[in-house]
């Protein structure tokens, strides 16, 4: 977006659906509005010009005559194995899987076309599907796209991060003192940085952002037990808690208190908007 891109957001309401029904259709109008307004809150508070989003449902585009059209005629060039494959590590797996989630994977290299897009962005977790959009788009006359991706980040527990655990993950609209709680269980052994939440975090988010910002990482520490600690990269902090002089309860709170504070203004904005009738309808 800094870049000066035009960014258009896919919130995907009829892959949620194929995905095993991960969402019920009665749910998916409630959970698009919910989706839309998190996702420009979070981008807002990290100062990002939200006049450059474009959001998009599949429902816009997915179920007309060209789409459906072009999904049969990827239907007749791909097997089984090809979207299962592709599908791996972002669909729900079975084995005996339904229909739906073969066709996931179809639909997402599609998008690509009729979004117009000239590049699609995602996380690592999404390679499998870029591959696949690669090879069989030109089968059926469109070009190949740029794919970006993203690290993902572990769950707070040291595994993968998971919607349906609860304790593995911060949700956006947590209460300050919901993810303190949550950041002092977090998996976080002294001197290891592999499978950190925290440390993975504060690269991949923290830093970059305190930069934009021109801050510096600081952690405050009450004196008794040796006062402000401040990092001006993130080499610094991980260099001292591999190094065992930033301790593990330390590095916590740091981290919690830039979490609440990126959160601080989206849970402001959800109150004042009152998207409770958003959350019954669309996860009740």
């Amino acid at each position: 977006m800094n870049a000066g891109c035009k960014i258009t957001i896919l919130v995907a309401d009829i892959h949620a659906f194929l995905d095993s029904m991960k969402s019920t259709w009665e749910q998916l109008e409630a959970r698009t509005q919910y989706y839309t307004f998190i996702i420009t809150e979070m981008l807002k508070s990290v100062g990002a010009d939200v006049t450059r989003l474009h959001f998009v449902t599949g429902r816009d585009y997915q179920i007309k005559e060209d789409f459906c059209l072009d999904l049969y005629k990827l239907s007749a060039l791909t097997s089984t194995r090809d979207t299962t494959r592709a599908g791996a590590e972002v669909v729900k797996q079975s084995d005996n899987p339904k229909m739906s989630s073969l066709l996931y994977p179809l639909l997402q290299a599609l998008d690509e076309e009729y979004l117009h897009v000239d590049a699609q962005f995602g996380g690592v977790d999404q390679r499998k599907i870029f591959v696949l959009a690669r090879e069989f788009l030109p089968k059926i006359g469109y070009q190949k796209r740029i794919h970006l991706m993203n690290p993902m980040i572990g769950g707070l527990t040291g595994d993968k991060m998971s919607s349906s655990e609860e304790n593995s993950k911060i949700d956006i609209l947590d209460e300050e003192k919901q993810v303190q709680k949550k950041i002092n269980k977090a998996h976080c052994v002294e001197g290891e940085v592999d499978g950190n939440f925290l440390i993975d975090f504060s690269k991949i988010v923290l830093f970059p952002w305190l930069g934009d910002l021109g801050e510096t990482f600081i952690i405050d520490r009450p004196e008794k037990f040796g006062g402000q600690i401040t990092y001006a990269t993130f080499e610094e902090l991980k260099s001292a808690f591999e190094g065992k002089k930033l301790h593990p309860l330390d590095l916590k709170m740091g981290v919690a208190a830039y979490i609440n504070r990126l959160l601080e203004p989206i849970r402001q904005a959800a109150a004042q908007k009152d998207i409770s009738g958003l959350l019954e309808n669309g996860y009740s």
